[in-house]
């Protein structure tokens, strides 16, 4: 998926900015609108005509990342580089035909959910993000966890540490979907349970 984050169900997200302990519920920030319903609300608000099927609606504290599918282009093309072409060409197209559209449907969603509007499209074998948010995020690190860094960074695989600690968190998502998946699961129950719990 890359830097737009995982998928997981319908619209919901980690919570708010304050994480953990942010009030009641844990880890949903009480003035933080809920983005439970975003993948409903977008499939819904969305011209039929768009996509083929509902798009694909990804959720975290800042962002939602919307991307759909577009419908399969006709005709012949001489290898996979003129078809990968076409392709991006008619998503380009899409994007420039639904700019104003899609700005009035992104200003809804962002006064209903409190977050920032990412497009993106799918055809085929190629996909695009039009626009999505890059979000500082400040950590402390111990020295042996600075030297991983340094190291990838002396290797040529990242050109700062900064760059280096988002190529680790890609290459996590990447090989621990499966399980992060089932630990947001987790955590979605224990906000249901909490969420019915006796008010303290």
């Amino acid at each position: 998926m890359g830097p737009r984050g995982h998928r997981w169900g319908p619209g919901r997200g980690w919570g708010g900015p304050g994480g953990r302990g942010s009030g009641r519920g844990g880890w949903q920030q009480a003035d933080l609108p809920s983005a439970d319903d975003a993948s409903a609300w977008f499939a819904g608000r969305l011209p039929d005509s768009w996509f083929t099927e509902s798009p694909v609606v990804v959720v975290d504290r800042e962002e939602i990342t919307v991307v759909g599918t577009l419908p399969p282009l006709e005709g012949e093309f001489a290898d996979d580089a003129a078809r990968a072409a076409a392709e991006s060409g008619r998503i380009s197209r899409f994007r420039e035909d639904t700019r104003e559209e899609r700005i009035e449907i992104a200003r809804q969603a962002e006064h209903r959910y409190g977050r920032k509007v990412a497009w993106g499209a799918k055809l085929g074998n190629t996909e695009e993000l039009f626009t999505t948010l890059s979000v500082p995020v400040m950590t402390r690190l111990r020295q042996e966890e600075r030297l991983v860094l340094d190291t990838l960074v002396d290797a040529g695989v990242a050109r700062s540490r900064s760059e280096a600690l988002a190529w680790a968190v890609r290459l996590v998502g990447e090989h621990a979907d499966e399980w992060l998946s089932e630990l947001r699961g987790a955590m979605s129950k224990v906000e249901d349970l909490r969420a019915k719990g006796p008010e303290l």
